[in-house]
């Protein structure tokens, strides 16, 4: 299923009615998931995060400026972030199995849709603009508001959808698609937003205009100001006053996170506030943000303080969080902040159940989850105790010169125990369709012919899913064993049952796989039993090598 997100901003930030009259607008959609609404008083606008098929979130984001025009009159208008309309933009951007070619079409639609029902002037930018001009949403939307009656009679900008004519009460609205964008604001201890502006102009990808020894303004031969480049490459940024917060901000967008770092423009804005006699004192993000943004500020921060990245994904989340300063001047959930957590967030998973619950539901009659997900758990534990010990070890005085190792060791074992923890779930999933495959109907000659076709394909899962976390169980052992020779000696132990933990799931995944083969004919069972067998065999081999030594090394 594609999936696409949409990220309005309105020109209303103050008036918590109408901020819930918009969402419930957009949240009437069937398929639209309302993630976050993200109101500024001092700027006087609210930024709304939803996500959902191509389809619903043109509905939704139709719904809402529908309802922005109703409800908000820009005659009335003032805040603090420049806008040209009451949904001043609304950007479209790629998420699971769409592609930016979906989300230009998804603009351009609502865009005619906007202009023929509700007769705002519509402007595309970004990926799905018009020309290069259009490219820049600082582009369109300079003059801001009141600006706008002037520039529709420039022929240069006729709206994209729409005659030039000025809608008094709702602006112009400005539609596109684009990549992610963090709205990302660093905090000064200061109330001057001439210094914010000033690290502002430093930090982005335009720089600042260049002047001669007199402070006069550098122009090219047309006349245009030359530019001095910033530092960061896709980041926008501009300084302003936040009553609410009595503080400057530098108000940054970063187009492309992966460029141009949290953590390097968080780092760069502090050493240059510095130099100003200034202090940055913490962040904030606006909407939501992409989990490898905050774990690449994590592992970052990580590496600064001498520590191995090894960690577990909640731990690099809380120090870039820490080291960032999120919290300073709103509370950061990384539950309601970070947009794989607020899509994925389900309740119910085996995962996020307590050891108690896990096991009170295991020993209850349903046949599920059963050895699978076991199987998978314990993979979980062995490549968790792989990872303790290369973190006792990094940093530890005589394991010096091991350092490196224990590090790539440490990263290895948590990303195998985050395969093996979806594995839980998945084995328990793959188990309960084919269930739901047996219990088809069956009495017509067309559906036995259906039901056999999906009893085959989820037996085809619940064989793959076991196979996987067989596969996977046998990437345990080479980093065991080198624990065992290079670790830490005082947790020769944990590196000792590391090892035979991934014994104990290989071959419970191994059962698994062989019980879901009973059904299938010889020639099919051929390559699983090969694939498997071999795995199961070098398992056996290394644990009957292994364990004579680990005993002796230990007594």
């Amino acid at each position: 299923m594609k999936l696409i997100e949409c990220v309005p901003n309105f020109s209303e930030g103050k008036d918590k009615g109408k901020i819930q009259e918009i969402a419930n607008a957009i949240k009437s959609v069937e398929g639209v998931n309302l993630l976050d609404i993200d109101p500024g008083e001092a700027t006087n606008r609210t930024v709304y995060t939803f996500v959902g098929t191509p389809e619903a979130v043109l509905e939704g984001a139709f719904q809402g400026i529908k309802k922005a025009a109703e409800i908000i009159d820009m005659r009335k208008h003032k805040g603090e972030h420049p806008r040209i309309g009451a949904t001043d933009v609304c950007p479209f951007v790629p998420l699971q199995g769409a592609i930016m070619e979906d989300c230009i079409e998804v603009a351009k639609k609502l865009g005619k849709r906007v202009w023929e029902e509700l007769k705002i002037p519509v402007y595309l930018y970004e990926y799905a603009a018009t020309s290069e001009e259009r490219k820049s949403l600082a582009n369109i939307r300079e003059g801001e508001y009141e600006g706008l009656a002037s520039k529709l009679k420039d022929p240069k900008w006729k709206p994209d959808f729409g005659e030039p004519i000025f809608n008094e009460k709702s602006g112009a609205t400005v539609i596109g698609a684009r990549n992610f964008l963090i709205a990302y604001n660093i905090n000064l201890n200061t109330r001057d937003k001439r210094l914010a502006n000033r690290i502002a102009l430093k930090l982005r990808e335009k720089g600042t205009i260049k002047k001669d020894k007199l402070g006069n303004k550098i122009l090219d031969e047309n006349g245009n100001p030359v530019y001095e480049p910033g530092l960061f490459k896709d980041v926008r940024a501009v300084g302003w006053y936040i009553d609410e917060y009595g503080l400057a901000q530098i108000s940054i967008n970063v187009l492309n996170y992966k460029v141009s770092p949290l953590h390097k423009i968080y780092d760069t804005a502090e050493e240059i506030a510095s130099k100003m006699g200034l202090k940055v004192i913490g962040s904030e993000i606006v909407g939501l943000v992409p989990l490898e943004a905050i774990l690449m500020a994590g592992e970052y921060y990580l590496q600064k303080q001498g520590k191995s990245r090894a960690v577990a994904e909640e731990e690099k989340v809380h120090i870039a969080i820490k080291s960032l300063g999120l919290n300073s001047v709103q509370r950061f959930d990384p539950k309601e902040k970070i947009i794989e957590y607020k899509i994925g967030l389900n309740k119910g998973n085996l995962i996020d159940l307590t050891l108690k619950n896990f096991c009170s539901e295991l020993a209850s009659s349903s046949p599920a989850p059963g050895g699978g997900s076991v199987a998978a758990l314990c993979g979980a534990l062995a490549s968790s105790l792989s990872s303790m010990v290369s973190n006792l070890t990094f940093g530890t005085k005589g394991y010096e010169k091991y350092n490196k190792k224990m590090e790539e060791i440490g990263i290895k074992a948590q990303e195998l125990k985050d395969k093996f923890l979806k594995l839980v779930d998945k084995d328990t999933e793959a188990f309960n369709n084919l269930m739901k495959a047996m219990r088809l109907p069956k009495e017509k000659e067309e559906e036995k012919i259906k039901r056999e076709e999906e009893i085959r394909k989820a037996t085809i899962g619940a064989i793959e899913v076991p196979l996987e976390t067989l596969k996977c169980s046998y990437e345990i052992p080479p980093l065991a064993l080198e624990l065992v020779k290079k670790g830490n000696q005082n947790a020769l132990s944990d590196a000792a049952s590391s090892l035979f933990v991934a014994y104990s799931a290989a071959f419970c995944a191994y059962f698994n796989v062989l019980i879901n083969l009973k059904s299938f004919e010889r020639e099919e069972k051929e390559k699983y039993l090969k694939e498997a067998g071999e795995i199961v065999s070098k398992m056996e081999k290394l644990r009957k090598s292994a364990i004579g030594k680990i005993i002796k090394k230990l007594k």
